[in-house]
């Protein structure tokens, strides 16, 4: 039911739409998904467009065991060992296994992959026993892909893509979804959306952090309404922050790609000297989470504000060849990597909880399914192998439209029983930008890269009293809506942050920096009713 503290109105005035899927969402999961469904009348909703999604701005590449010499066991293996014990095997060998017949399929379709001498180029990268990391264009492997997935989505005539509409929340009755009510950004009107089907694919959560490399769009909404909706979410506490990204007064924060030390980046502290194996025997090429913390143990120790990463080594041609997008970007700031070393430290990149899903996407709630970055299918455990994300959106997009037609292909969509009249609520003057930019604060500070126990209890007191007025106001924009969004998902990973008492994966907590067996779990999370 959707909830009376967010909007009051009448459904039957509003106009509704039916379709027989209903896709919100569209970076490379929600895409792959349509793939499936191409026969049936779909729609695909966008908060912003293709530029604005994760996937879009993703860098690296795609790791896939079909290099010579490489098995699909090393790459389950090295999955599950950055995934620090709690990684499903099923899930990652679905992964694995059905990652290299969705690559194969992306090239049967005319996608181009990046090779030297007529065979494919395999990029090293942390966590990576073997080079493995296929790459398009360069560095702009997020963008290639995402334009080629949108333009074979554009040329078929059962499916509708809509840009600039806002998801407020799910039509859920009786635990089934009927589809959503939407807000159009543009002329602020509401409407109705029903389906047989809904799949969220809207991806992470980086914007409730103050640093970050995700889009300013990426806020956690999807996993927001999914909770207020009844479904289970679970891991909200690993957060992903990727170690390197650009250090630049006034420059946004920049993706300095994990592929960069694959390719022989060294990083130096501010002194000059080489730090990474003094952590780890894998040196720059360890797990994020050890690179991450690494770093700001050396910007500590050092009285520093960032350290600087190293490519002026190699041959400048090859720097702009292999990383024309990095290139081009820090020139634009001043900065020429093939000379000058690059500023770097973390920031919030990739959500790994979620919506818990099973193999096929599916929640708990039926007709709902979740997929790519918004999903927590258990393949990353509490610490994602690098470029295995555009993987899943592949493989686990593909598995949700599977489902999808072959349990809803026969199915009428059904009338929505409940009318949601609400009376008007308590109406409070809420600055919006700032309750954002506190939460953003908020979270860098105190449930970021190194945690304790002390901070998380403050952080979930403040969370909890920010809550307590600032849902007595009812929006009707979508930066109201976002910075509620972001306060329910900021106070789930401070919650389960706390709850988690060791250490494991991207999850540090200083008062507790072991990993302890008894916690060798998933915490899940449902909103009671």
């Amino acid at each position: 039911m959707i909830p009376d503290y967010l909007v009051s109105f009448d459904t039957e005035k509003l106009s509704i739409e039916e379709v027989d899927f209903l896709i919100i969402g569209g970076g490379v999961a929600g895409l792959r998904a349509t793939l499936e469904i191409k026969n049936y009348k779909t729609l695909i909703v966008f908060k912003n467009g293709i530029e604005e999604s994760s996937s879009f701005n993703a860098q690296g590449g795609i790791a896939s065991a079909i290099a010579p010499g490489d098995k699909d066991e090393y790459h389950i293996n090295d999955t599950l060992k950055t995934g620090c014990g709690i990684a499903d095997k099923q899930a990652v060998e679905v992964l694995v296994k059905e990652g290299k017949e969705r690559i194969k399929e992306l090239i049967e379709m005319g996608f181009k992959f990046d090779k030297i001498n007529g065979k494919f180029h395999f990029t090293l990268e942390g966590g990576h026993s073997v080079p493995r990391i296929l790459h398009s264009n360069g560095d702009f492997t997020g963008q290639t892909l995402t334009s080629f997935l949108y333009e074979k989505v554009l040329s078929m005539p059962n499916i509708k893509i809509i840009h600039s509409f806002f998801l407020i929340d799910l039509i859920v009755e009786e635990n089934k979804v009927y589809g959503g009510i939407f807000l159009n950004t543009e002329n602020k009107k509401l409407f109705i959306i029903k389906a047989k089907a809904v799949i969220l694919a809207t991806g992470g959560a980086g914007n409730v952090y103050q640093e970050t490399t995700n889009p300013s769009s990426i806020t956690g909404d999807g996993i927001a309404i999914a909770y207020r909706s009844g479904a289970v979410l679970s891991d909200m506490e690993f957060v992903q922050f990727h170690p390197t990204t650009l250090y630049i007064a006034g420059a946004p924060r920049f993706l300095i790609s994990e592929s960069v030390r694959g390719e022989g980046g060294i990083l130096r502290n501010i002194n000059g000297e080489r730090f990474m194996f003094k952590y780890d025997k894998n040196g720059e090429l360890a797990p994020r989470d050890i690179v991450s913390r690494a770093i700001i143990d050396e910007i500590k120790r050092t009285s520093s504000s960032c350290v600087y990463l190293d490519i002026t080594h190699l041959k400048k041609s090859y720097i702009k060849k292999r990383f024309p997008h990095i290139f081009k970007f820090c020139l634009s700031y001043g900065l020429d990597i093939t000379k000058n070393l690059i500023p770097v430290r973390p920031s919030a990149h990739y959500f790994i909880g979620g919506i818990k899903t099973n193999l096929w996407g599916q929640t708990n709630i039926k007709n709902f399914f979740a997929c790519g970055e918004t999903a927590s299918t258990g393949v990353h455990g509490a610490n994602r192998l690098a470029s295995n994300s555009l993987l899943e959106g592949l493989v686990f997009g593909a598995r949700c439209g599977k489902k999808i037609i072959e349990d809803f292909s026969n199915i009428k969509i059904q009338n929505i029983k409940q009318k949601y009249k609400f009376p008007q609520k308590g109406d409070i003057l809420i600055d919006r930008y700032d309750l954002k930019r506190s939460i953003k604060s908020l979270m860098w500070r105190q449930v970021g890269i190194e945690r304790n126990g002390d901070k998380l209890k403050d952080a979930n007191n403040r969370l909890k009293e920010w809550e307590k007025y600032a849902f007595l106001k009812e929006f009707y924009d979508k930066d109201g809506f976002e910075a509620q969004n972001m306060l329910i998902v900021s106070k789930l990973i401070a919650h389960s942050s706390l709850k988690r008492k060791e250490s494991r994966g991207t999850h540090f907590r200083f008062d507790f920096p072991c990993t302890d067996d008894r916690w060798e779990k998933h915490i899940l999370i449902k909103k009671n009713k």
